[in-house]
């Protein structure tokens, strides 16, 4: 049977007033910032320059040319673009089962209802939003609009995310190729939204920040949602008796017992998750921790506020 996203289940975080006045209109109009004349704007046309006006925008490079003084004018536009990109991979079907229209959430339940809030919160402010899915190839790459039929085809997308069998069909993580489609597919400065555990293959850590700068390198804000189950693939807090760990995108299973291989897995998953915000740090990438036990609003909510901080 098809599930549908409860959209009841979000409709209170961008109904909010709070939100909607003091994280919103933080979060948006910083976003518009830029030391461009704006977050997103588009070149116009050149016109004499008049004395006594701001030196700011005038075009150096055309006086280099004609000895003449222009400046440049700018067309702003109201809407801010963004691109949710939603890692579809095996992984991310972790932990299971789970009720899909209970509260409980695994990883892509918590991406999907994520982007469904964020895309209601973008409509009411009539931002355009696009949607990116990728697991062992891109799978969907739909560019911004902010028109009713397009939300609604996004909306129809991810509920066909929750009622996908990746789990089943143990589709890897190929995060590389499909960064640096994305960043060649969006054409225009945006905000790119990642939802993902980057549990991709642990010898492309290289590559797949070099894919991540791709997207920065083109000017785009990049916000990297780290999502995990925190209280087993983090802190591996399991109880102590044998277990069968499974890999979701190989099918790999060792057997094992938590007790013996505890240290030696914090040990690697501290390194693992410490290089990862360092490396977000070094290039500029907003990282936010989202566990998946925490629920959507809470942690849109607390991202949300600390970027009203920041602007």
């Amino acid at each position: 049977m098809a599930i549908n996203i409860d959209r009841r289940k979000f409709q209170q975080l961008s109904n909010l007033e709070f939100l909607a006045i003091q994280a919103v209109e933080g979060f948006i109009t910083g976003l518009h910032k830029s030391p461009y004349h704006g977050f997103s704007v588009e070149f116009a046309e050149h016109r004499l320059y008049n004395a006594g006006e701001s030196t700011r925008h005038i075009d150096w490079k055309l006086y280099g040319r004609t000895e003449k003084l222009f400046t440049k004018r700018y067309e702003e536009e109201t809407n801010l673009r963004c691109q949710l990109v939603i890692d579809a991979s095996s992984s991310m079907y972790y932990p299971k089962p789970v009720d899909a229209v209970g509260d409980e959430f695994n990883k892509i339940k918590f991406s999907v209802y994520a982007a469904a809030a964020l895309i209601e919160l973008f409509r009411r402010q009539r931002d355009a939003a696009g949607l990116s899915v990728f697991s062992e190839n891109l799978d969907l790459h739909t560019p911004s609009r902010s028109n009713a039929a397009h939300n609604r085809f996004l909306f129809s997308h991810l509920e066909e995310l929750l009622n996908s069998e990746a789990e089943k069909t143990k589709k890897q993580t190929h995060a590389v190729d499909a960064l640096h489609e994305i960043a060649e597919s969006i054409h225009k400065r945006s905000l790119v939204l990642l939802f993902t555990d980057m549990f991709d293959n642990s010898e492309k850590v290289d590559e797949l920040f070099s894919a991540l700068q791709h997207l920065r390198h083109n000017k785009h804000e990049v916000v990297l949602f780290h999502v995990v189950d925190k209280k087993t693939e983090i802190n591996f807090d399991l109880d102590n008796r044998p277990y069968t760990f499974v890999d979701l995108e190989s099918g790999e299973e060792i057997k094992a017992n938590p007790v013996d291989v505890r240290e030696n897995y914090l040990k690697h998953m501290t390194h693992f998750v410490t290089d990862l915000k360092n490396r977000c740090g070094q290039y500029g990438i907003d990282f936010v921790e989202s566990d998946v036990h925490e629920g959507v609003n809470p942690v849109l909510l607390a991202y949300l506020i600390k970027r009203q901080k920041l602007h």
